[in-house]
C-alpha cells in the first residue's frame, strides 16, 4: 500500500498526535477552531489580513485570550477582536466559559436532586474541574425558564373523539352473547 505524503497537518503536530494519542486531542481543537473564528474575521472584514480593499467593513484589532471548560479539559482559544467592535465568533458564546452539555447535565443532576457535594465529585472525575454551587444554581436557573416557557406554550386546538360504551350479556334464542351498548343507545333498549 503507498501511503501519501502530502499532509494538510504540520508535522510537528502529526508527531506531537503519534507520541501523546488522545492527550493530543485539546490542542489540536485549539488550533482548529482558532482556524475557523480567524476565517469568519475575515469573511466579517471582507478583506484578508494586510489586504486593502475599498469592500473592507471594519479593521483586526489583535487577540484576546478565552478559557473554556470542555469535556476534554480546559482550552485556551484566541479570540479574534475588530477595531470597530460588533464581531463575535459563531463557534464560542458570548460569555460562556463552559460547554453547553455540561450546564445542561449540572442542570439535570440539580433536579434530580443531587447534591451540590456529589454534583462537584462528578464533574471532577468526568472533567477534570470542580464546579461551584453558583454554577450548579446558574444551571437550574436556565433549566427553569426553559421549563416554564415550555409550560406556557398555546396549545392551539387539540380535537378529540370522546366515546364510552358498556358491555352487556344478552340471551337470544337460547345462545348468551355479547352486546355493546352505548349511551345515546340505553333508552332504546
Amino acid at each position: 500500500m503507498t501511503y501519501r505524503e502530502d499532509f494538510t497537518l504540520p508535522s510537528e503536530i502529526l508527531e506531537q498526535i503519534t507520541s501523546q494519542g488522545f492527550e493530543a486531542l485539546p490542542e489540536l481543537i485549539r488550533i482548529v477552531v482558532n482556524a475557523a473564528i480567524q476565517a469568519e474575521r475575515q469573511q466579517h472584514l471582507n478583506a484578508a489580513p494586510y489586504q486593502r480593499t475599498p469592500e473592507r467593513e471594519a479593521h483586526a484589532n489583535g487577540y484576546k485570550p478565552k478559557t473554556m471548560h470542555t469535556r476534554i479539559g480546559k482550552i485556551t482559544f484566541d479570540v479574534p477582536q475588530v477595531r470597530e467592535g460588533g464581531f463575535y465568533p459563531e463557534a464560542l458564546e458570548k460569555g460562556l466559559r463552559s460547554e453547553r452539555a455540561l450546564t445542561l447535565s449540572l442542570a439535570e443532576m440539580y433536579v434530580q436532586g443531587v447534591s451540590t457535594r456529589k454534583v462537584k465529585a462528578i464533574t471532577e472525575q468526568l472533567c477534570g474541574t470542580s464546579v461551584s454551587s453558583t454554577q450548579v444554581s446558574n444551571a437550574a436557573a436556565l433549566l427553569d425558564t426553559e421549563l416554564e416557557m415550555w409550560r406556557n406554550r398555546p396549545l392551539g386546538e387539540c380535537p378529540y373523539l370522546f366515546l364510552d360504551a358498556y358491555y352487556e350479556q344478552v340471551r337470544e334464542d337460547g345462545q348468551v352473547r355479547d352486546l355493546a351498548v352505548f349511551p345515546k343507545d340505553i333508552g332504546t333498549m
